[in-house]
């Protein structure tokens, strides 16, 4: 069964990002595509930004490629030094071991959506806003003192 109903996979807002960190992703809600298909190599999500959502904390990862693309709405992607406005049929890709950290923020009114394609999280991220890194599954305070 190739083509995927994503109507049919239950949206989920839940976040591994410990307090006081997961505030900024409350109102983002995702699809897994990969496990419903039956892919392994690499995921896919669904992603819909309500207003004033942010993707995730700004953040970039040593070992794992990350590729988006905006279908619908608006959305800024955030930067080291730069803002930068994403629409329909933008896209952008962030290379593994690269120290740009990143997010897509909503600043509109109404929803974006948007596929994000990368390995299943697995590899050090680095959370240059925050008091925040994440080694081996664990999230730790840049001191390496857990929360």
């Amino acid at each position: 069964m190739p083509r995927i109903e994503v109507d049919q996979i239950a949206p989920v807002n839940t976040t591994g990002y410990p307090l006081p960190y997961g505030h900024a992703v409350a109102q983002r809600w995702y699809r897994r595509l990969g496990p419903a298909s039956d892919l392994t190599d690499f995921g896919v999500s669904h992603v819909v930004l309500k207003p004033g959502a942010a993707s995730s904390q700004r953040h970039w990862h040593e070992d794992e490629d990350e590729f988006v693309v905006m279908l619908a709405g608006q959305a800024v992607l955030v930067e080291d030094g730069a803002r930068t406005p994403m629409g329909p049929g933008d896209m952008a890709a962030f290379p593994k071991g690269v120290p740009n950290g990143h997010q897509l923020c909503n600043e509109s009114d109404a929803d974006c959506v948007f596929l994000a394609i990368g390995r299943p999280a697995s590899s050090d991220c680095h959370y240059p806003d925050i008091d925040l890194h994440l080694s081996g599954g664990v999230y730790r305070r840049k001191d390496g003192s857990l929360f």
